[in-house]
């Protein structure tokens, strides 16, 4: 018993330090209680709901969140879609389901250049830059997906014809790597720290980061249910508020930051630690959304297959949200 309260005491006065540090009072009242959910665990930024627990962020701004890890962007739409989650976290391309009819909009960006996401080459190649990829195979998890459409930036990016570069679906990076091994598909997209992790073990060299090659895009967004945007504005406000609180956490705290993150995407602290720099360079410190991005995103969903038309850019996100101004 006395270490159950010992433990709540220790609890209580570690969200009351993050209370103070943040300038943001304690709040007495019940905290409301919302269910957020992230397309996938294998992201840097997303890692962020983990640490706005650890740091007490959330329940310093009066929420306190349940955490739900998804398969993928549709996986999430769904939940959104049953009203599950409150709130999700997922990819740009996302936006495109709400032009499909699911009660959900995009009401800020988190994170922009995709320079997460990673062209890793064989040991043996010699390509040296993308230039050099050119009549190459390029293996991406599936057809339609984000790596399906940055290996296709990639020929965007040199002016070439679509064709000059061969798209190869074939599951997760570690299905991929025989093949990349042998020369059959001598490059592969995937997350910038399993591209180091990779380069780390000597199984291939990571030849760029996809900020590179696309300039204007929203890599990652806030999805809010529209039960809450219409009805219930102010949830969203203090949700955003809590979100860029985090992300002005991550920029100041590396160390922390490093180690919560390298624990919620399962690897080592070293590899985080090289992959820090390149992600905080692509995340959104006041959530703005970038008309040219948005632009790119419209035509990317076609070209996905997400959708069979062009949406409109009103149907696909919320502005009235953002900037938001961390107090």
């Amino acid at each position: 018993m006395a270490t159950t309260s010992r433990r709540t005491f220790l609890a209580a006065t570690g969200a009351a330090a993050a209370s103070a540090a943040l300038g943001v009072p304690a709040r007495a009242q019940t905290l409301r209680k919302l269910k957020v959910g992230k397309a996938v665990t294998t992201s840097f930024p997303f890692a962020g709901l983990e640490i706005g627990q650890e740091s007490g962020i959330w329940k310093a701004n009066g929420l306190d969140i349940e955490i739900a890890a998804f398969r993928g962007d549709g996986q999430m739409q769904q939940a959104l879609t049953a009203g599950s989650i409150d709130f999700g976290f997922g990819s740009g391309p996302g936006m495109g389901y709400a032009a499909k009819g699911v009660p959900a909009h995009a009401v800020a960006s988190i994170a922009d250049r995709p320079q997460n996401m990673a062209l890793i080459v064989g040991n043996n190649s010699n390509i040296k830059s993308a230039a050099d990829l050119k009549g190459k195979r390029i293996g991406v998890t599936t057809a339609g997906s984000l790596t399906d459409w940055l290996a296709r930036a990639i020929a965007k990016k040199q002016g070439w014809k679509q064709e000059d570069i061969e798209v190869v679906p074939m599951g997760e990076i570690r299905t991929r790597l025989p093949a990349m091994q042998s020369g059959e598909i001598p490059a592969n997209v995937t997350a910038t720290e399993s591209a180091f992790e990779l380069q780390q073990q000597g199984l291939g060299k990571v030849l760029l980061t996809f900020g590179e090659i696309v300039d204007h895009f929203h890599t990652h967004v806030v999805f809010a249910l529209d039960k809450h945007i219409n009805g219930d504005p102010e949830l969203v406000k203090q949700f955003l508020q809590a979100w860029f609180q985090i992300a002005k956490y991550i920029k100041e705290n590396r160390k922390e930051t490093v180690r919560i993150v390298a624990k919620v995407m399962s690897v080592s602290e070293p590899i985080v630690e090289q992959a820090y720099d390149i992600e905080l360079s692509m995340m959104s410190f006041d959530g703005k959304f970038d008309p040219q991005a948005i632009e790119v995103i419209r035509n990317s969903l076609k070209e996905l297959d997400i959708l069979d038309f062009i949406p409109k850019a009103s149907d696909m996100y919320v502005d009235k949200f953002v900037p938001v101004v961390v107090k």
